[in-house]
């Protein structure tokens, strides 16, 4: 369901995936076993998102080797997609 505007009219969908696993390094974005990375979800927007992976991430406060991410999928399945616009929005 896309996300509605002040217009009450849908807007834009901006997806964002929410990601983590244990790195083998702290100096490196290596995962040390990629069958057991945490999909946490799929977001409608930046700020779902970063709620989601903030609270993955707290879980695992305890582990220096864990780290979750935000991919930006809306940017890579739109790539001529105004970034200004993204910042505006949140995304």
């Amino acid at each position: 369901m896309a996300e509605s505007t002040d217009t009450g009219k849908p807007g834009k969908q901006l997806l964002h995936l929410v990601f983590g696993g244990e790195l083998s390094s702290l100096e490196e974005l290596t995962f040390r076993d990629l069958s057991e990375l945490d999909i946490v979800g799929m977001y409608p927007n930046y700020a779902t998102a970063y709620e989601a992976w903030k609270a993955a991430a707290q879980k695992t406060v305890d582990n220096a080797h864990m780290r979750y991410f935000i991919v930006h999928l809306h940017r890579l399945l739109d790539p001529e997609h105004d970034m200004s616009a993204d910042r505006e929005r949140g995304g």
